[in-house]
């Protein structure tokens, strides 16, 4: 048994996600068997959900230097749709730390893009406003919160609006949660304000298949953390204070962003639960249930109105 897909795995597991964890289970289902090797078992399953954006393959990533905006501006051109004075910036499927493109693809929108988008929306005085329109699970912790503070910013200087088409969660919820407005349908679901971390310990299944795997390490902590023995109490620990550490940073967020409509104990107070619509109005975590498009069109009314 040995691991594949080593880049998936180093995301997956052992390093904290902003996941919804019903769409980590889907994930392990789907792809848990072929990263590891064997099969995957989970033994405290709460129903997976299948949730994929986009398609095709994806640019090299390389966030340094502002590659995207420099790329767009030399064609003179912005990177995102515009109707009407208003970006269109889509924040769809999982969301991953780096990553040289805009929009979704092959299911997946990076920050990195998010990033370039946000940072040309502020400066172009073509765009009034902005509509970011959400359809996530989640994804990486890495990149989310400066992400979130570029939205924040944008928010101060020009009307913005976070329009669900299906749900907000977790990573996708914290973005959400930094437009001055979020309106959602009536049957999406914003919330899951907390973090996840997955440890797989594959030490049994090596005995079990006879295998004896010998670790040579110089520095007693070096390969803590690995698959192949089980996860001691102090990395544990460690890694339970880290996830701790980041939903406190996370509900902070959210209360900012929401100012005067969900504190941050009562963002905590949720214990990372996911909301339908009309719990997620009455708890402050959205303003409003309406059709997405109609919820467009107002706001495109409203920004040119002066």
């Amino acid at each position: 048994m040995s691991f594949r897909f080593a880049h998936v795995a180093q995301r997956l597991f052992d390093t904290p996600l902003m996941y919804d964890p019903r769409k980590a289970e889907a994930f392990l289902h789907g792809l848990g068997s072929r990263i590891s090797g064997d099969t995957i078992v989970i033994t405290n399953p709460e129903g997976a959900i299948d949730h994929i954006a986009g398609a095709n393959g994806r640019p090299l990533a390389g966030k340094l230097g502002g590659r995207i905006e420099r790329a767009y501006t030399r064609s003179n051109m912005l990177p995102f749709d515009m109707v009407d004075n208003v970006a269109i910036i889509p924040v769809e499927g999982s969301l991953v730390h780096k990553g040289g493109w805009t929009g979704s693809m092959s299911g997946e929108t990076s920050y990195q893009g998010l990033q370039a988008q946000i940072a040309m929306a502020r400066k172009s005085s073509a765009v009034r406003g902005v509509a970011f329109e959400y359809d996530s699970y989640g994804g990486e912790v890495n990149g989310v919160f400066e992400t979130a503070s570029g939205i924040s910013q944008l928010s101060k200087e020009k009307p913005t609006i976070s329009i669900l088409t299906d749900w907000a969660y977790s990573a996708g919820y914290l973005l959400a949660s930094q437009s001055r407005q979020i309106v959602m349908p009536r049957y999406g679901g914003a919330g899951s304000i907390g973090v996840i971390m997955i440890h797989a310990d594959y030490s049994q299944a090596l005995d079990d298949a006879g295998i004896r795997l010998t670790i040579i390490r110089s520095g007693k902590k070096k390969a803590d953390g690995n698959p192949y023995e089980p996860l001691n109490a102090e990395i544990a620990g460690k890694w339970q204070a880290q996830a701790d550490l980041i939903r406190q940073e996370f509900a902070g967020v959210v209360a900012q962003g929401r100012s005067n409509r969900i504190t941050k104990a009562k963002a905590l107070a949720t214990e990372a639960a996911v909301y339908d619509a009309g719990e997620a109005v009455a708890m402050g975590l959205a303003d409003a249930i309406g059709d997405p498009v109609e919820a467009f069109d107002a706001f495109v009314r409203e920004v040119n109105r002066g």
